[in-house]
C-alpha cells in the first residue's frame, strides 16, 4: 500500500498512479490542512487539473486573482503557470491531481525562498 508523504510545499500527497511505464498521466491526491496555503510554485511540461474531493478553498494561478473551489469543483492549470492553493475551510481541503505528461519532480519549480 502507497503512504501518503507530506511536501516541502505544505501539503501531502499520495501517488495513486505515477509510472514511467505510462509516461502520458499521473495521478495523485492531494491534502491541505485547514489555514494552510501552498507555496508559490510551477510545474514546467506538465499540464495539472485539480478536482476536488472535500473542502473548499482559493486557488490562485498565473496574474488571476483568488478563485474559490469546493467539494465537485475543478480546476486546469496550464503547464508553467505559478500557482498556489489555501485551505479556507475547517476541515482538510483534499482534491485529485491529475498530471499530463506525468509529474516529475525535476520539472517541479519553487517560486519562493527556501524555509
Amino acid at each position: 500500500m502507497k503512504q501518503e508523504y507530506y511536501t516541502e510545499e505544505r501539503c501531502h500527497i499520495l501517488e495513486y498512479h505515477n509510472t514511467p511505464d505510462d509516461p502520458a498521466i499521473s495521478v495523485a491526491r492531494a491534502r491541505v490542512e485547514p489555514g494552510i496555503t501552498t507555496k508559490w510554485h510551477a510545474v514546467s511540461g506538465t499540464e495539472e487539473r485539480y478536482v476536488v474531493l472535500e473542502g473548499r478553498g482559493y486557488a490562485e494561478v498565473g496574474e488571476s486573482g483568488p478563485q474559490m473551489l469546493a467539494t465537485g469543483d475543478h480546476l486546469l492549470i496550464p503547464a508553467g503557470a505559478p500557482q498556489r492553493i489555501s485551505n479556507q475551510g475547517d476541515s482538510d481541503l483534499i482534491f485529485l491531481c491529475i498530471c499530463t505528461p506525468r509529474f516529475e519532480w525535476d520539472n517541479y519549480q519553487s517560486l519562493e525562498p527556501a524555509d
